[in-house]
């Protein structure tokens, strides 16, 4: 039945492709003119009520509302993006003059840039969940796993500890980056566990810690993903180095592709410089009176903007991922161009969907676990952690 309907298709002519191009990109560049216009009209009355900021460029304001956007730019700029750049030049030169070694340097590097970042007591933390979901996880139950790696996720949201730790940082957004690294590293957990349940490892128990604190501590992955399985992991960080002639070609991707962030870095600039959307969308009055054709641009541009935030915030690890040899999760598609919420949930964030298909799916398969009960405790737990804009 499938092949009959199959051969039944047929390409549309491009003539009528070229039309649907057409009207949809001149109903976006129209929806954002407007909205662009009303952004424009309305920038004193915003600027009063404390939403921009000066811009980048001269006689420009820029709307900060984005408190993703604004926390990881900050933070790149004060260290993240140094560390990077840092985790680059250690694999580098650890492939070229001792390749056996090039794992222990990073892991070390990820630790020490960790340590900088987060602090000794915000290692600490990391560390001691580590430590308990390695020790449950010899035990060889999933349910067990599970369980101990919800409970200590749910420490995120006992108000006495989250005291504690603010009290360890002079401003909330230090606080912030340590939830978002407990979080994204839960999910590391969970994944080390598992796999030790269905397929236990030959090797001896430091050789696994060893692998753990590797994958736990990769740095381009550390604090916002995105997320790779750990069976991935290890898989791809154990295959041999390849010869030195793709040094040319590896070039060739570092420069094209670091050429292509900072073009979508310009493009989700751009956008909050001109339109004001993240800031008119908070505020109901603005809302109330914005023509329609404004209203649809404000949809879209709200939307564009997380595509291409997301493009930058996933693009620089992948780049230094795939560098190292590791094969990352794809960018996320366009989703002008996704013409079901399947597609979208399938392709923006191709991790954390794989994520969930081999620890939830397959665990309430081959291990039983009922998969109610564990994908309500994952949503239970992780959304808070990591819905940036509950922190907002």
């Amino acid at each position: 039945m499938s092949s009959t309907l199959k051969a039944q298709l047929a390409p549309l002519p491009w003539t009528e492709i070229l039309v649907y191009w057409v009207l949809s990109f001149g109903s976006h560049l129209y929806s954002f003119y407007e909205l662009h216009k009303f952004s424009k009209e309305h920038e004193a009355g915003l600027e009063r009520g404390f939403l921009l900021e000066e811009g980048l460029l001269r006689g420009f304001k820029r709307d900060p509302s984005d408190f993703e956007w604004s926390f990881w730019t900050g933070w790149a700029k004060k260290s993240l993006l140094w560390t990077l750049i840092g985790h680059g030049a250690i694999s580098r030169l650890s492939s070229i003059f001792y390749p056996k070694f090039r794992v222990p340097a990073l892991t070390i590097y990820g630790v020490l840039a960790a340590s900088i970042v987060l602090g000794i007591k915000g290692v600490g933390v990391l560390l001691l969940h580590l430590g308990l979901s390695f020790s449950v996880a010899q035990l060889r139950k999933p349910a067990l796993s599970w369980t101990c790696n919800l409970l200590l996720l749910c420490t995120l949201h006992i108000q006495p500890l989250q005291e504690i730790q603010r009290g360890w940082y002079e401003i909330e957004e230090e606080y912030y980056l340590l939830l978002f690294s407990v979080a994204v590293c839960g999910l590391r957990f969970i994944s080390f566990s598992l796999e030790h349940c269905w397929c236990p490892f030959n090797r001896g128990g430091v050789v696994q810690l060893y692998w753990l604190f590797s994958y736990t501590f990769y740095h381009p992955f550390f604090y916002n993903g995105p997320i790779i399985t750990y069976k991935d992991y290890i898989e791809q960080m154990r295959r041999p180095a390849e010869e030195s002639d793709r040094d040319k070609s590896a070039f060739s991707y570092f420069v094209l592709r670091s050429g292509r962030i900072m073009l979508w870095w310009c493009i989700a600039e751009y956008m909050i410089h001109v339109m004001y959307m993240h800031s008119i969308q908070s505020n109901e009055t603005y809302l109330e009176i914005l023509p329609p054709w404004a209203l649809g641009g404000l949809a879209l541009a709200l939307v564009q903007f997380f595509y291409v935030k997301y493009l930058v915030l996933f693009g620089l690890p992948s780049m230094l991922a795939t560098l190292d040899k590791l094969v990352p999760p794809n960018v996320p598609r366009c989703v002008s161009i996704m013409y079901s919420f399947t597609g979208m949930w399938r392709h923006f964030d191709e991790g954390l969907y794989r994520w969930l298909i081999r620890m939830v799916y397959h665990c309430s398969t081959y291990a039983g676990f009922p998969l109610l009960l564990c994908s309500d405790w994952t949503r239970v737990d992780f959304s808070p952690a990591m819905s940036h804009l509950d922190f907002a």
